[in-house]
């Protein structure tokens, strides 16, 4: 096998050594961990293999490799702030891992990494040291009967940097990592060694962690494992340096050709000194925020999303320091496809999603960033002038106003010399928590039900049962309504997006309604109509509205099949972002960047319809959690679940955590149709569905609306679209006509006033009563007087509208049409600014319009030019 040169072949050559050698080649999982959100990212190669280290599932197979993708953003493990800063950080790497799940172990672990740096990497083994940690004398024996390793050239070091845990509790052991010295060239000091420096001539490049002991308990005993493990990593960046014999990974063939491309994009030259940030940056961050959106991550203001926005948002900063003012990342996309897409075909299936999140970001933040960046460098001034300190309402006025991300402004304090009050900014953040916080407990003031503390749990019989009998327990409420918690209730609080029951309570000859049904903890809170009379201890019988939740089962159905329908046309990266499931109508909300085409939502709606006809069988289990997950539920991290779940399956097209009602089989739906489609959010779609008797509802509804149009047109359904078309047109010759009318009456005001104006200006009242008319004639009377400009009023509906522009000569001689409109509107009552050269405000009081005039005329002759 020759040395390998590129990436591809580094890949290729690690995954065939470990192949010839017993090992399962695993692909790499997703950046976006499965059934672990506790977890931000996959950030390392065992993470897809962590319940085969910690023995909740067994390995399938007793050793596995592969080159796995990885993240450090955001939560424990984060590079992002010395990305550009250094050769070796970037928040997007690629890991090359090969593990043992109860297999082999130290020996053969350190033979093979041995045997592949020297023989297949060709590293010269004299430039090879390692660390181990400082009680582990067998793995530093080991290094020196496989390898040969000089003992001097073996560093023992502590549990910091040598001891590896998965947590508090869990697998854990003794690690040891191999440096590569480069050389005298690249030493930092008198003081550089491994242990002693970070510094780039001892780069590590695989890390060996030999997983021999168990803690049960946090700070517990270390107890030996009956079957250790083996779990390394090696950064495919880092090795990559070495065997190109460049200085720095992004001089490497996975970021030299994107770099190059911000050079001709840019027409600036890359460094490699502080000057080159701004490429280093854009290059890292362009390739994390393509894969994390081929992974299904999209911009958003919490989680996985929040990070992504800030990477995306630091790029974009960084890009404007090149001189790149619009959406410019999608310009790099074909080249970081270029270079991985091969590896991973995720980029070239997902390259209209990424390509069209990365511009919406870009645009919606280009909106608030040079506002943003001028009130920065008012901030940074201030700053220099109060001590070199960055106020922390000022840091939180920029990030709550502007969007911009702590890091970014953290990057910005660096490059100028200052220092950021971060006390400060977590006063003002806590403030506004607390604030947020308040007005939940104030919400949650309104709506508190009280009852004594030792009331037992209500048990909910509703999901085969519409009526049940009961003993009240607790009543709450006021003349307005009450509040009842039952011993037991056929109702459906509300949860899971489905809307809570209605019905009666029947007791004592009365029917009482139930208006509406929720959960507070364990108890089932009835919204009654009337208190009176009601009383712990009364007993009855409680009787759901039969049509109202059979028409929610329908609906909750149909939105499980939605679900699966729009994952089968999307792909499995889109997801539930919430929903609401109501007697006459659904709403799904779900992750996707493009609005639906009419044949995506046909093709959508028939395939419901489809499975809806095939009459699937609905089935409702319960069990663990972790076996629903293993047979592939779907489940929603923004959803708590207990141990046990609720698993709702229609057919084999869905199968979903849920606690909702549902129908037995899909035929009862009856018929679904989409209604609407359209976006609620960043990266987040949303579709109102009905279904049963609402889809008749619908259809009604929409026959006499029809039926309005052919009364009103005159014209039969089926002549509709012909006729509405002749009065388009109709409609646009009257508009044409309107629109030549007012031109010809503007400029006959023009040249009215141009005949009646004192000087280079005109300051008049106009007959002229539409805005856009008065500023169009304000902008053509600008043209007309280079040296001067205009002041128009109009009066309309007992308000003045005034609009000034003036010429830029008359700016450089110091007018600012802002400030002007701001002294006069005073007279009229108002107020209002704008640009230097073209303002607009508004006055509630027409009778100082002659005094207004008279003050613009005064405040002009100042300005107008000298004869």
């Amino acid at each position: 096998m020759a040395r390998p040169k590129t990436a591809a072949e580094l890949r290729q050559s690690f995954l065939q050594f470990f192949a010839e050698r017993g090992h399962t080649v695993v692909p790499s999982s997703s950046l976006v961990p499965a059934e672990d959100p506790t977890l931000l990212f996959t950030n390392a190669g065992m993470v897809q293999f962590k319940d085969f280290f910690t023995g909740a599932r067994p390995a399938p197979y007793p050793r596995a490799v592969s080159v796995q993708k990885c993240m450090r953003a955001g939560g424990k493990h984060n590079d992002l702030e010395n990305v550009g800063e250094t050769a070796r950080h970037q928040t997007f790497f690629e890991m090359l891992g090969n593990f043992s799940f109860g297999d082999y172990f130290k020996r053969e672990a350190i033979r093979y990494a041995w045997e592949y740096v020297t023989r297949y990497l060709e590293m010269d083994p004299g430039s090879i040291w390692v660390t181990v940690h400082k009680d582990d004398e067998e793995a530093a024996r080991l290094w020196q009967e496989e390898a040969g390793l000089p003992r001097e050239r073996i560093v023992f070091l502590g549990d910091d940097t040598n001891f590896w845990a998965m947590g508090d509790t869990g697998p854990c052991g003794p690690n040891s990592e191999i440096f590569i010295d480069r050389g005298e060239a690249f030493r930092c000091g008198p003081q550089c060694g491994i242990g002693l420096c970070d510094c780039d001539r001892w780069l590590e490049i695989w890390n060996l962690v030999f997983m021999q002991y168990e803690r049960k308990e946090p700070g517990g005993p270390l107890l030996p494992l009956p079957k250790p493990g083996v779990d390394t990593g090696m950064g495919l960046e880092r090795v990559l340096t070495l065997l190109q014999g460049v200085e720095a990974n992004w001089e490497t063939d996975l970021f030299r050709p994107i770099i190059q491309k911000l050079e001709e994009m840019s027409r600036r030259p890359y460094r490699r000194d502080p000057e080159g940030k701004p490429f280093r940056v854009i290059a890292d961050h362009v390739r994390a925020a393509a894969f994390l959106v081929a992974d299904g991550v999209f911009p958003s203001n919490e989680g996985r999303g929040y990070v992504l926005r800030r990477i995306l948002r630091r790029a974009i900063r960084y890009g404007r320091q090149l001189g790149l003012e619009g959406p410019f990342l999608g310009e790099l996309l074909p080249v970081v496809e270029a270079i991985m897409g091969d590896a991973y075909p995720e980029l070239r299936k997902e390259r209209e999603t990424i390509a069209l999140a990365l511009r919406q970001e870009e645009e919606r933040f280009g909106q608030t960033l040079q506002e943003g960046l001028r009130r920065l460098a008012d901030v940074v001034e201030e700053a220099r002038r109060k001590g070199g300190v960055i106020a922390g309402e000022d840091m939180f006025r920029l990030y709550d106003t502007y969007g911009f991300p702590l890091d970014l402004l953290q990057d910005a304090a660096r490059e100028e010399g200052l220092a950021l009050d971060l006390p400060g900014f977590e006063k003002a953040m806590e403030e506004q928590r607390r604030r947020a916080r308040e007005d939940r407990q104030r919400k949650l003031r309104e709506t508190r039900f009280a009852w004594p503390e030792d009331l037992p749990p209500t048990r909910f019989v509703g999901y085969r049962r519409l009526e049940a009998p009961f003993e009240i327990l607790a009543v709450d409420g006021d003349e307005e309504g009450a509040w009842v918690i039952l011993d037991q209730t056929p109702f459906y609080a509300e949860g899971g997006g489905q809307v809570g029951d209605q019905g009666v309570l029947r007791l004592e000859g009365r029917e009482i309604r139930v208006l509406d049904t929720q959960r507070q903890g364990a108890w089932y809170l009835h919204r009654v109509a009337e208190k009176e009379g009601l009383q712990p201890g009364m007993e009855g019988v409680a009787r759901v509205d039969e049509d109202r939740r059979r028409a929610a089962m329908r609906n909750h159905t149909a939105t499980h099949l939605l679900h699966s329908a729009l994952r089968k046309l999307l792909g499995p990266q889109t997801h539930q972002k919430g929903s609401l499931v109501a007697p006459d109508r659904l709403r799904f909300d779900f992750t996707a960047l493009r609005p639906l085409t009419p044949e995506d939502l046909r093709a959508v709606e028939d395939e419901v319809n489809r499975w809806i006809l095939e009459d699937l069988p609905v089935t409702v289990e319960e069990m663990d959690r972790d076996e629903a997950l293993a047979r592939g539920a779907l489940a929603f991290f923004e959803e708590k679940y207990g141990e046990r779940v609720r698993v709702v399956g229609v057919g084999s097209v869905s199968l979903e955590l849920c606690g909702g009602t549902h129908v037995d089989r899909s035929s009862q739906i009856g018929l679904f149709h989409i209604v609407h489609e359209g976006g609620v959010g960043t990266g987040v779609r949303r579709i109102e569905a009905v279904t049963g008797w609402g889809l008749l509802d619908d259809l009604r509804r929409k026959e006499e609306i029809l039926r309005l149009l052919e009364e009103k047109t005159k014209s039969p359904w089926d002549d509709l679209p012909r006729r509405l078309e002749q009065l388009e047109a109709e409609r646009e010759a009257l508009e044409a006509a309107l629109r030549s009318y007012e031109a010809r009456i503007r400029r006959q005001e023009r040249e009215r006033l141009l005949k009646e104006r004192d000087g280079d200006f005109v300051v008049a009242e106009t007959s002229l009563q539409d805005p856009e008319e008065l500023r169009t004639l304000a902008e053509e009377l600008r043209q007309k007087l280079p040296g001067g400009g205009a002041l128009l009023a109009a009066t309309a509906s007992g308000r003045v509208l005034l609009v000034a522009a003036f010429s830029p000569e008359a700016v450089e001689r110091g007018l600012h049409a802002g400030k002007f409109l701001g002294e006069v509107a005073k007279e009229v009552g108002g107020g209002g600014g704008g640009r230097p050269d073209f303002a607009q405000a508004g006055g509630k009081d027409p009778r100082g319009l002659e005094r207004a005039l008279a003050k613009a005329r005064e405040l002009l002759k100042a300005h107008s030019p000298k004869p």
